[in-house]
């Protein structure tokens, strides 16, 4: 079976309530992968899933560690939260960069996924700041300097650039999207499919691995519950997380 860890995709919220005089604070933990795990068990395929605040601590920092997994996915975390490790952050120790593990697994025959959001790729205010990180060479885009969201809530077309290819078999008659991160195929990268003028899907062979982005979110709130309740959604999961395991049909 398809081994995949998915991180990212949580967050918890901290709000101040003003009632004229008074006031009283509540705090909420909330992910945005439910329905991307529900589609990939639709597909016979298991994610395992860390949570941002676990992330420093516990994401595999060597490629021995990362072996355990077939696939592994990012998705609305930044780069700080791999390299900060509370032995680096809190006490000034070295520790190893996990970052460059992934680089290592990838190139040595793992899948990885990056999925957009406002802490993916560049993201807001360029703070996910994932240019500078030793994985930007191996995605299949390169990434603008700065903030790279584009808010389409209009709605931005799916448009399917291979047909033939079985992702892009899986993104026809794919809903509008609401946004998404501007990124930039590299010249080996095979684009799969594009939301407005810009990149959505592509893939690209890096060593004896693969990486693939799908530069929307994999949830709320570019991703609409439209899109979520489209009878494609879980074919599509499944095509990407097979393909990036070697196991596309």
């Amino acid at each position: 079976m398809t081994r995949v860890l998915l991180a990212g995709e949580s967050w918890i919220v901290h709000e101040t309530h003003h009632k004229g005089f008074d006031h009283f604070n509540s705090t909420t933990f909330d992910t945005g992968a439910d329905a991307f795990i529900a589609a990939a068990g639709e597909q016979g395929i298991e994610i395992e899933q860390m949570y941002g605040h676990d992330i420093p601590a516990h994401f595999p920092r060597t490629a021995q560690a990362l072996s355990a997994y077939d696939v592994v996915i990012i998705s609305d975390i930044g780069y700080n939260s791999f390299v900060l490790t509370p032995e680096t952050w809190k006490r000034g120790e070295r520790s190893d960069n996990s970052m460059v593990a992934l680089r290592e697994w990838t190139r040595g025959g793992g899948g990885l996924m990056m999925a957009g959001g406002y802490l993916s790729f560049q993201g807001i205010q360029g703070i996910a700041n994932f240019s500078r990180s030793p994985i930007a060479d191996t995605l299949p885009v390169t990434m603008i300097a700065g903030d790279d969201r584009v808010e389409a809530p209009q709605g931005a077309r799916v448009n399917v650039l291979q047909p033939d290819h079985p992702l892009g078999q899986a993104c026809l008659g794919a809903p509008e999207l609401l946004g998404y991160n501007e990124v930039h195929a590299t010249p080996d990268a095979s684009v799969i499919a594009t939301v407005g003028e810009d990149v959505l899907l592509a893939t690209r062979e890096v060593g004896a691995g693969r990486s693939l982005v799908w530069t929307s979110d994999i949830g709320p709130h570019w991703c609409p519950q439209e899109f979520l309740d489209w009878d494609g959604f879980a074919p599509l999961v499944g095509s990407m997380l097979r393909w990036l395991a070697g196991e596309e049909k």
